[in-house]
């Protein structure tokens, strides 16, 4: 949503997808998922157009809820499902500037359509250790991703996330510049600030709840270099 809403700050059309079951993306962007009748799912297993929600802070919103998780199950028997997403985004790709899937934290079939879909993959990481050790895995994926399906797809930046200034904090940051940098552009820290918490809260993006907040330029910084791409 944050990243979303500085590209159109920057003059693009955008369009975010939602393809986590948890919804949080339909949520911050001011929809009840469960209030929600057309959903990615629709798409995914009917074919049907993408049923796109406008004028939401000046973005478009593909919006999901928890029947993707019911839909997971039906994708894993369906036929030629790695290009599901993308054959369903090729159709409007050319009206939009972006568009920005939102992947669920695991790798499963979802996430695994969204990179097949993708042209690039920015991997939010947070600084702890955990989390650190966890991008093996998803650069493995990626890495299959390319050689099996999507040859394309590129890695465009790592940001690390939830950053405060304590000790294993500042260790996995410096460790995560010092040995993924050879994989992927690191991009400064997005810290953790209760600001974030309560935009949420107001279903606003960072830059409307407090255009002020010191995280905006970092935002807009990680925005411009999607302009790059």
């Amino acid at each position: 949503m944050n990243l979303g809403y500085q590209l159109v700050n920057r003059n693009h059309k955008v369009l975010l997808v939602d393809m986590d079951p948890q919804a949080s993306l339909t949520t911050f962007m001011g929809l009840e998922p469960y209030e929600v009748e057309e959903t990615i799912v629709d798409s995914l297993l009917n074919d049907s157009p993408l049923p796109i929600r406008s004028g939401l802070h000046g973005l478009d919103l593909v919006p999901s809820n928890i029947t993707l998780s019911a839909a997971e199950v039906q994708l894993h028997s369906a036929l030629a499902r790695e290009w599901k997403l993308k054959r369903i985004l090729d159709r409007v790709i050319d009206e939009y500037d972006f568009i920005l899937i939102d992947c669920p934290p695991t790798l499963g079939i979802l996430s695994i359509l969204s990179l097949v879909a993708a042209t690039h993959v920015l991997i939010p990481l947070q600084t702890h250790f955990k989390a650190y050790k966890g991008t093996d895995l998803l650069l493995d994926t990626v890495r299959q991703i390319r050689e099996q399906v999507n040859p394309g797809l590129k890695i465009a930046g790592i940001v690390p996330m939830m950053y405060s200034n304590t000790g294993q904090d500042k260790a996995i940051l410096e460790a995560t510049q010092q040995q993924l940098a050879v994989v992927a552009p690191i991009f400064p820290a997005i810290s953790r600030a209760i600001a974030f918490a309560d935009a949420s809260m107001a279903r606003q993006p960072l830059a409307v709840y407090d255009p002020r907040h010191a995280m905006v330029k970092v935002l807009d910084s990680i925005a411009e270099n999607m302009e790059k791409l």
